[in-house]
Formats: structure tokens, C-alpha cells, sequence
């Protein structure tokens, strides 16, 4: 006697459509880009391998920074969404924009202050640690994942 299950098929065309649920990965829910931008403000306002190259920022100027680096990648990203595909490629591109606008405002701000001066860290891990401090990804519609406190602490240039 066979005893294997018996499985049956039903079409998904007799499914009733509600069953499916739709996910969309881009654009960004507002609760998403609240998250980013305080992010971006600790990040910005809080000790950091950032503030100790160039310098920290009062949380208020923070604001208005993360602010409008946000923005500026989030209509970046949202005017080239149909040349970069799928979600996910937009939503890694606003993060590398997000990265980018972020280091390009500090090291402008600390142009002038030599107390910012850049320390001898190499560019690689600052710019690992930059990136991410403003991961985003998918599942930050739930809260940040990582605290924007967070380090790294060695080095990965010149590992191949």
C-alpha cells in the first residue's frame, strides 16, 4: 500500500486575490525616512569615527543637515527609480547617496576649522563605517537596525 500524502494543486487563479499581499521595497515609507534622517542626525550630533575626523555637530545644525541630505537623495533616487531597475537597486543607490551627501557636508564644514582637521584613518574604513551608519534596508519600516553608534574597529583596505 502506498501511504505517501496526497497533494493537491489548486490553481492560484482560484485563490481569492486577497491572500497576496503586495511589497514594495521603493519608495521609502515616510516612517522609513523619519528613521534614516535621525540616523543621520546621531551619526551627525554623536562621537563617532566621523566626528573625531572632521569634527561634531550640534544636534540642532545636525537636523537641518540630515534633513536635507535625505531629501536631496531621496528625489535623487526617485527621479533615476526607472533606469536602476528593481526596489532594491534604488534603495541601495539612496543609501550610497545618503553615504556620499554625508561626507561630502562634514568634510566641507570642517574645511574652515582647524580643529576638524582629517586624522591619519584611512578613507576605506571611514567610508565603510559612514555607510553603515545609514544602512537601509527593507526591514527599517520595523526601526533601525543597528545602532547608529556603532564602530568599526579594524581596517579592511588592502585585504583582497
Amino acid at each position: 500500500m502506498d501511504e505517501s500524502p496526497q497533494v493537491q494543486s489548486t490553481p492560484e487563479s482560484h485563490l481569492p486575490s486577497s491572500k497576496y499581499a503586495s511589497f514594495s521595497i521603493w519608495p521609502p515609507s515616510e516612517k522609513t525616512r523619519g528613521a534614516v534622517r535621525e540616523r543621520l542626525v546621531e551619526t551627525l550630533s554623536t562621537t563617532s569615527m566621523l566626528s573625531k575626523r572632521y569634527g561634531e555637530i550640534s544636534r540642532e545644525e545636525a537636523v537641518e543637515i540630515a534633513k536635507r541630505i535625505e531629501e536631496e537623495a531621496f528625489d535623487t533616487m526617485d527621479a533615476a527609480e526607472k533606469s536602476l531597475g528593481d526596489g532594491i537597486d534604488t534603495l541601495h543607490s539612496y543609501s550610497k547617496e545618503i553615504s556620499k551627501r554625508m561626507l561630502e557636508n562634514v568634510k566641507a564644514r570642517s574645511a574652515g576649522s582647524p580643529a576638524a582637521a582629517p586624522h591619519s584613518h584611512d578613507t576605506a574604513s571611514l567610508a565603510t563605517d559612514i555607510a553603515n551608519s545609514v544602512d537601509v534596508t527593507a526591514e527599517d519600516d520595523a526601526g533601525p537596525s543597528a545602532s547608529p553608534h556603532s564602530e568599526k574597529t579594524e581596517s579592511t583596505a588592502g585585504d583582497d
